[in-house]
């Protein structure tokens, strides 16, 4: 078999630096290359213990610059993508569309054609990973799950964007015969999250004794995913999967925003000493987001049936060893929040 060499993009964010680090250390006889345009979301703080490890190489890049990625491509010879660059903050999202469909199709297209120039007529040993999101499905009632066959129904322009590349990787499987896999997943939660989505903003708040702001009610539900059980799926996937197929993976863990919210505050003040009940004096009801979806809910069975994949922790046990790491790592917590995370680019990187 070909020696893989992986370009795994996206990886100094979330999802992607865990992605990384478990391919980098399990695989050492692959070579990962890690290609990050790294904006406010890509923080390489995320891989101080991997990024002096032989197999492992970072390259500053945006997937929109075609002729950049044709030359990553060439220099290290890549045979397999694994596709996690993305906007994905449906805020932000309402904020600016035009920004996340440049990224997230054009870019996902830029991508697919660069594999497609360099891999030539031969796809032996060749794979394009798409990493995707259940926002794509729509927005569910009180019962009911996503599956693999569930329509798209996108709401926001952020999953707009994500069911547009998602298609136009399933056109160049049946067009072109490219070689693929897709996998839609539900919210994910774990440490090294940028703290604009719920979990780390909300710890922070309460650690500064800010307020919580919460959309509407905060009825919607949300299946969450322990971010490693995520890059362990992945890995699955990856080597198991069947090429041409979509893969859900959820954590089979449905909350109320509140409950989730509420559970939060009962451990952040147990964990700082504080009153019971005195964090979730800081709630604040607020707006609702346009076009807010009431639900999701993922059915990750065919993921468990065919590639024996299930998720490895109980959600309050997650949730908890969540909240500890943010309480143990105020510094890259204060490094994310300030933009001094940025230093560390030019401290490994700028310097040599």
């Amino acid at each position: 078999m070909e020696k893989k060499s992986i370009l795994i993009t996206g990886g100094a964010g979330f999802i992607g630096s865990h992605v990384v680090r478990l391919f980098v250390n399990k695989y050492p006889d692959y070579q990962i290359v890690n290609f990050d345009k790294l904006t406010y979301a890509g923080n390489l703080e995320n891989l101080r213990d991997v990024d002096q490890k032989p197999n492992y190489t970072f390259v500053k890049g945006d997937i929109l610059d075609e002729a950049f990625v044709e030359e990553t491509f060439v220099k290290y010879s890549i045979t397999c993508v694994i596709h996690l660059a993305a906007e994905s903050h449906v805020d932000r999202s309402i904020t600016n569309p035009l920004e996340f469909i440049q990224t997230n199709v054009i870019g996902t297209a830029n991508l697919m054609n660069v594999a497609r120039r360099f891999w030539g007529d031969d796809f032996s040993d060749k794979l394009f990973y798409h990493v995707s999101t259940d926002e794509v499905y729509g927005s569910l009632g009180e019962t009911g799950y996503f599956t693999e066959d569930t329509p798209y129904d996108p709401r926001s322009p952020y999953s707009s964007s994500k069911a547009s590349s998602d298609h136009l990787v399933r056109a160049y499987h049946h067009t072109y015969g490219f070689p693929m896999v897709i996998s839609n997943c539900s919210n994910n939660y774990g440490a090294n999250q940028f703290p604009e989505k719920l979990i780390p903003l909300f710890i922070n708040n309460i650690k500064e004794e800010k307020p919580l702001p919460v959309y509407g009610k905060g009825d919607n539900v949300r299946d969450w995913l322990w971010v490693n059980d995520h890059a362990d799926a992945i890995d699955v996937i990856f080597h198991e999967g069947k090429e041409g197929e979509t893969y859900n993976i959820g954590g089979n863990n449905e909350w109320q925003n509140i409950h989730l919210i509420k559970a939060l505050c009962k451990i952040m003040d147990e964990k700082l000493g504080r009153e019971e009940g005195a964090s979730e004096k800081l709630i604040a009801y607020v707006q609702d987001r346009s076009g807010h979806d009431q639900r999701y809910a993922i059915d990750a069975s065919k993921l468990k049936n065919d590639l024996n994949w299930s998720p490895s922790i109980e959600f309050e046990e997650g949730l908890e060893n969540t909240v500890q790491w943010y309480l143990d790592n105020s510094e890259w917590l204060d490094n994310v929040t300030s933009g001094d995370y940025k230093k560390y680019y030019d401290q490994q990187y700028n310097a040599r």
